[in-house]
């Protein structure tokens, strides 16, 4: 060690064409043809090993591939399934598309002109076919659903409140998927969702709105997801086939002022 320093410290401060380096030159050359074959010799070895290396990476993202196209492919399976079915069941339920709300509806708020009574559960609305209002509107609040239009003039429209005894609307509790039909009760202003089968798990305080689907045999007038009101009791007997659901309706039909209507351009099917 002591030898190489003397040499090192030699060769940096002699000139260039010193003893030192000359020895310098003299040693790279004979040791010059050691180094060209070591190269030579350790070149395949570099090479096949960054072949494999290679080859190893490669073969991981092929994998990672194989498996993305997989994932993909089911789900691509799995949506054709599901449209399949879905228009498989369409055609079972005779399905019509309806109008989507809120996209497919323009709101037009108007005052209360004529107020409803015990004996009568109708109103009049200073808004009528001149706004684009027409029988079967659906009339809300922002409350809940009030009911639908059964008369129309040019300036002004009968709202039939959806506690008329003649009103019934599609209507199903979102956490049970119960369906049934909302009608009047026996007391002013009550309501109860009928035809609910025993087998669905009603509750006190499940939130009731409306169903919105469509068929040409039980076609709905309303958007679906409108709230209409809460469960306040519910009950079955033995000698009856449905539940008995009493709901306290959102809208306090005995004080309306304002109400909104519900104007959509699409056809609305009549039921056969």
């Amino acid at each position: 060690m002591l030898v190489s320093l003397i040499l090192i410290t030699i060769s940096f401060r002699g000139p260039s064409s010193g003893v030192a380096h000359g020895i310098e030159s003299a040693g790279a050359t004979v040791l010059r043809p050691f180094e060209v074959a070591a190269e030579r010799i350790a070149r395949p070895f570099r090479d096949v090993y960054g072949y494999f290396a290679g080859l190893v990476h490669v073969k991981r993202e092929n994998e990672r591939l194989k498996e993305e196209v997989t994932r993909l492919r089911q789900q691509a399976l799995q949506g054709g399934t599901a449209l399949e079915q879905l228009t498989r069941l369409q055609a079972l339920l005779r399905f019509i598309d309806s109008p989507v709300f809120p996209r497919d509806y323009q709101p037009v708020s108007t005052r209360v002109i004529s107020f409803a009574s015990e004996f009568d559960q109708r109103v009049v609305i200073a808004a009528g076919s001149d706004h684009g209002i027409r029988n079967e509107t659906p009339v809300i609040t922002s409350g809940g659903l009030v009911g639908s239009v059964t008369r129309v003039t040019g300036s002004s429209a009968l709202v039939t409140l959806l506690t008329d005894e003649n009103s019934a609307v599609q209507a199903y509790d979102p956490d049970t998927r119960a369906v049934g039909l909302v009608r009047h009760g026996q007391g002013e202003g009550s309501l109860v969702l009928d035809k609910v089968t025993k087998d669905k798990n009603v509750e006190v305080g499940d939130i009731i709105v409306t169903l919105g689907t469509r068929s040409a045999q039980y076609p709905s007038l309303f958007p679906r997801g409108i709230p209409i009101g809460v469960v306040t009791s519910v009950g079955q007997s033995d000698s009856s086939l449905w539940k008995q659901i009493q709901i306290d309706p959102f809208v306090d039909f005995s004080s309306l002022d304002a109400v909104t209507a519900l104007i959509t351009g699409k056809r609305i099917p009549k039921a056969p």
